[in-house]
């Protein structure tokens, strides 16, 4: 009968210990203690007995793995035991290090419990042992996909009741009859004109943004306590649930993930600009690009109505044609004549407290030259193992990007990588099988880097590479130098919000 599995120091101080009998934590913790002055030095073999238990332990560079076991045990069976629980450890920690071994003991007493159940070796192997801890579930997976499709049914019905409802006010405003049912959108303040064009800028930015701010009663402040505070809003998300704005928190995963690396600037005027780029990008192995597509955007938010009426200066040195496309109420003369982004009717105000996208542009491309940031990985066979060297160098010196992650697929059951060179860090997924390259930064000083590593498998099983980063710089060279107000051209002081994110960026 197999008692305890431990991993202890060579003083005997246990790391992770796992007990498959009753026993009590002092006694444990005896026979751990007790287990250094026991072993012999001089001899080979690796097990150890006292009159009650029989130590079975293999050394794992300052660590040693130990199966406490009875007397009578099968000394065989319990060596066979031991390779596997060696085995496992490096499955889950990158290193053979106290510190590894104490963030993973979780991970390692799951593993542990699957091997060994009530004092008694289980038939399982290394692969079976990663199977059944990831617990993958087809019912789950079924569950998530009708999920989704049930979420993109929501997101659709609520794009259509969008559009009946800005039909119904076009109609109300053509017989010049007040639209019903919509007190709930727009400021009291804007004008019908306005609050037309309001409903027309882009559902997934108008929607959350305008609606929550005069949904909720203002009342005396004094009889609102936290807990009904916490149920109000409780309720007001489960209504926007019902009708499918859950979309937007997954539409806007990317955006939500660059404003925690990306702080926003700290004074924020009362005309505020995002620009906002995303690129797609797959590339092949063998050099060549396959498909680069790239989308931009301005939006304007502007928080003070006496700044409504403004024109913004654009600066637009892209050599790389670019497609413009300004919004429909933007009078495009001006934009084309004067790079002047203006309402069709300079009498009328841009919206209130809402971002408004007014100005989108779209490139596609196949011309390899346009890559800012290409990736070189080439695996060649050494033996039963394989030797990856990958390499990136930023082409558009101009940028700089953060947070740069370079995900690199590995082969299962062969344990982790062993690291030769590398530029930055690095850290090992063994549970999806990942190697993630980390660079904090890639910029014109720190343009080019490498990594080495080797590990057993074929050079298809690395690919496909898959890049994230985030920038404060965007990729086509379009700003927004100036901004003015219709009324006696006199300047608009503004703040610029500027971010360039990865939607796909893939090495096949």
């Amino acid at each position: 009968v197999l008692l305890a599995a431990a991993v202890c120091t060579k003083a005997g101080k246990a790391i992770v210990s796992r007990q498959f009998v009753e026993m009590t934590r002092t006694r444990i913790e005896g026979l751990l203690a007790a287990f250094p002055k026991l072993m012999n030095t001089g001899k080979q073999h690796t097990f150890v007995e006292t009159e009650s238990v029989r130590y079975v332990y293999q050394p794992m560079e300052k660590l040693y793995m130990v199966l406490i076991t009875t007397k009578n045990s099968n000394i065989l069976e319990d060596l066979e035991t031991l390779r596997l629980f060696s085995r496992v450890i490096p499955e889950y920690c990158r290193a053979l290090e106290e510190n590894e071994i104490s963030e993973h003991c979780f991970d390692l007493i799951f593993a542990f419990d699957e091997i060994v159940a009530l004092g008694y070796r289980e038939n399982v192997n290394l692969a079976q042992i990663r199977t059944f801890t990831e617990m993958d579930s087809h019912e789950e997976k079924v569950f998530r996909a009708v999920r989704e499709t049930q979420e993109r049914e929501a997101k659709a019905e609520m794009r259509r009741k969008a559009k009946e409802l800005q039909q119904a006010r076009r109609d109300a405003e053509r017989h010049g009859k007040k639209a019903p049912g919509f007190g709930g959108f727009g400021s009291s303040a804007v004008s019908g004109g306005v609050t037309a064009m309001i409903t027309e800028t882009i559902i997934e930015t108008e929607k959350p943004k305008v609606a929550p701010a005069p949904a909720r009663p203002s009342g005396p402040s004094k009889a609102l306590k936290l807990g009904a505070k916490g149920k109000e809003v409780d309720n007001f998300v489960d209504k926007l649930k019902s009708e499918g704005e859950n979309i937007m928190t997954s539409v806007g995963k990317r955006s939500a993930e660059a404003a925690k690396v990306l702080t926003p600037p700290i004074n924020m005027e009362s005309v505020h600009m995002k620009i906002e780029e995303k690129i797609s990008l797959t590339c092949g192995r063998d050099g060549g690009l396959q498909n680069m597509e790239l989308h931009g955007m301005i939006m304007l938010h502007i928080s003070d109505e006496k700044f409504a009426r403004i024109r913004l200066h654009v600066e637009n040195e892209d050599k790389r044609g670019v497609q413009l496309q300004t919004h429909p109420n933007v009078d495009k003369k001006l934009f084309t004549t004067e790079s002047q982004i203006g309402l069709k009717n300079p009498e009328k105000s841009f919206p209130i407290n809402s971002d408004v996208g007014v100005l989108k542009w779209r490139l596609q491309t196949t011309e390899e030259s346009f890559i800012p940031l290409t990736i070189n990985c080439w695996p060649s066979e050494s033996g039963n193992s394989c030797d990856v060297n990958i390499e990136y160098e930023l082409q558009e010196e101009s940028l700089e990007l953060n947070d740069v992650i370079i995900t690199i697929p590995l082969p299962s059951g062969v344990g982790a990588p062993v690291i030769g060179e590398i530029d930055g860090e690095y850290r090992h997924d063994s549970r999806r099988n990942l190697l993630e390259w980390c660079l904090p930064v890639i910029d014109a000083k720190n343009k080019s880097g490498s990594l080495e590593f080797s590990i057993a498998g074929q050079p298809n099983d690395f690919f496909p590479v898959q890049v994230s980063f985030v920038s404060k710089k965007n990729y086509c060279n379009i700003q927004v130098t100036k901004v003015t107000q219709v009324d006696g051209n006199s300047p608009v002081r503004f703040s610029t919000e500027t971010t360039f994110l990865v939607d796909k960026y893939e090495i096949l």
